[in-house]
């Protein structure tokens, strides 16, 4: 039995939809709208329609743009002949908030994963092989997440890329900076040795 009229109830039903979303905090957002002005109200449902509307992918990396080429890629200043892969959208502004990588991006929109049905054709790789073939790229970073999905997605692309004459670099993985090495994993510390470098 729902206690919600039915308006309500669809409402929160709509939130819940959304990652993350659970009853509770759907319920809170729902009546949250209910209770701001038509104004503002208004203003957020304009904020997703021109989002749906003007968004579209970055012709060259494939990141969500309002402009095509996207901003980085229409950059000068970015060193084009490095080229960073990442999974998300979402990676390339964690990658950016960093300040240190100066090149270019390329998103693949996920990664292989034999078990949900992810091939090497649903995602971005022929996409990123086409800009390769240009002759302009002399570095690959591999930034792909460090679970078993993107580690098989970064061996695979790997294998594709060295033949072409590319240098291909993979991120490091390891510590945390704070973290203390009692309380740090076996596969952690394991790819904190591999990536060690010299100081």
């Amino acid at each position: 039995m729902s206690y919600y009229s039915p308006s309500i109830e669809k409402l929160i039903e709509s939130f819940e939809r959304l990652p993350s979303i659970g009853n509770k905090t759907a319920a809170r957002l729902a009546f949250h709208i209910l209770n701001s002005s038509e104004e503002e109200t208004n203003e957020f449902i304009q904020s997703i329609i021109n989002a749906k509307k003007n968004l579209k992918y970055c012709s060259k990396c494939y990141n969500i743009t309002d402009t095509d080429p996207c901003p980085i890629c229409s950059n000068s200043k970015r060193d084009s002949s490095s080229i960073c892969v990442v999974e998300d959208v979402r990676d390339v502004i964690a990658m950016e908030k960093t300040h240190e990588f100066k090149g270019v991006y390329h998103v693949l929109h996920g990664s292989i994963s034999p078990m949900n049905g992810v091939g090497p054709d649903d995602i971005k790789i022929k996409e990123l092989l086409a800009r390769l073939m240009e002759g302009k790229v002399k570095e690959v970073i591999l930034a792909t997440n460090p679970r078993v999905e993107g580690e098989a997605t970064a061996m695979y692309l790997s294998k594709l890329i060295k033949p072409l004459g590319v240098k291909v670099t993979r991120i490091a993985h390891g510590i945390p900076v704070g973290g203390d090495l009692e309380y740090t994993d076996e596969i952690t510390l394991t790819k904190a040795l591999e990536g060690r470098r010299e100081i």
